[in-house]
């Protein structure tokens, strides 16, 4: 009887192992909500990557009328990307204010700013743009590219977020690694990764990581994309609004990005331009008007 119950405990207890080996077997990583959402967005992108885009050289030289420059046009609906000045447009620079787009879109994201009516801290500092002396909005510093006050916006968010945040984005190199950019200002809120630094991207880079951002594929909300389209909105004629940014070096750089849209076809673009023989003519400026006569006849 005695060996009856050791033996009866013995298969017992081999059969309770066996029971926890498959139940450990079957365990599996719950993911986060976020974590699943990132996942079906990088998925859903990659898809839309490894479709054949149509590729097509354009001639702009008339809009450039001699400047050094590029240009870069994708439109969605025909899946067609156009190069003017090919080599160019796939050679990584320094995005300058351009990165501004991202820098709204993470502040919101993360909280540090909540609409266009969002004030930062200005420290009573008389900077040499008169524009930025105060306690601007979103909407004031981002039409008016005030430097401090989206430094203030990305230190809030942190070095390891924005990394993050990049790589979903695949913005350039996403090399944030001179955090505190390289002295390219005299003042030490007037510099960061994005001006002159560490950060590069291209414009044909430029243009996928608009088109990511507004045709749904990143993680950033609805609402926090309509805010950024309010404030990045520079043209409206009833028919076709463009959106942009501009951004410009010191030594004869110069970005304009955006989109233009009309009867619910958005067109993304991106004009750079580098000429330092001529570059007290190369502003941001320069960039949108090339890019907004691009735009305009693209339109015809």
């Amino acid at each position: 009887m005695r060996r009856f119950l050791k033996l009866f405990c013995v298969s017992i207890i081999c059969l309770m192992i066996l029971c926890g080996y498959s139940k450990e077997q079957k365990i599996e990583v719950k993911k986060e909500p976020e974590q699943i959402a990132q996942l079906e967005i990088s998925n859903k992108a990659e898809q839309i990557e490894t479709q054949n885009v149509i590729e097509e050289s354009v001639d702009l030289s008339s809009d450039f009328d001699g400047t050094n420059g590029c240009a870069v046009l994708y439109s969605p609906s025909e899946n067609k990307v156009s190069f003017y000045n090919k080599d160019m447009a796939q050679q990584e620079a320094s995005p300058y204010s351009t990165f501004k787009i991202v820098s709204a879109l993470s502040g919101l994201h993360n909280g540090i700013i909540k609409d266009e009516t969002s004030t930062m801290d200005y420290n009573g500092t008389e900077y040499p743009n008169p524009d930025w002396n105060g306690n601007l909005t979103l909407q004031d510093a981002f039409q008016t590219s005030c430097i401090w006050y989206f430094r203030q916006v990305i230190d809030a968010v942190g070095q390891d977020e924005l990394n993050k945040e990049l790589g979903g984005l695949k913005y350039g190199n996403c090399d944030i690694s001179e955090w505190d950019g390289s002295n390219i200002n005299p003042y030490k809120e007037l510099n960061g990764f994005w001006l002159d630094s560490s950060l590069k991207i291209s414009p044909h880079e430029q243009v996928q990581v608009l088109s990511k951002l507004f045709e749904g594929q990143s993680i950033f909300s609805c609402d926090d994309i309509e805010i950024l389209e309010r404030i990045m909105l520079v043209q409206d004629n009833g028919i076709q609004q463009v959106y942009g940014k501009t951004g410009s070096g010191p030594d004869g750089e110069a970005w304009f990005v955006g989109y233009s849209e009309k009867d619910g076809q958005r067109e993304y673009f991106a004009v750079y331009l580098n000429d330092h023989l001529h570059k007290e003519h190369i502003t941001g400026s320069a960039a949108k008007e090339i890019a907004l006569n691009i735009v305009d006849d693209s339109q015809l």
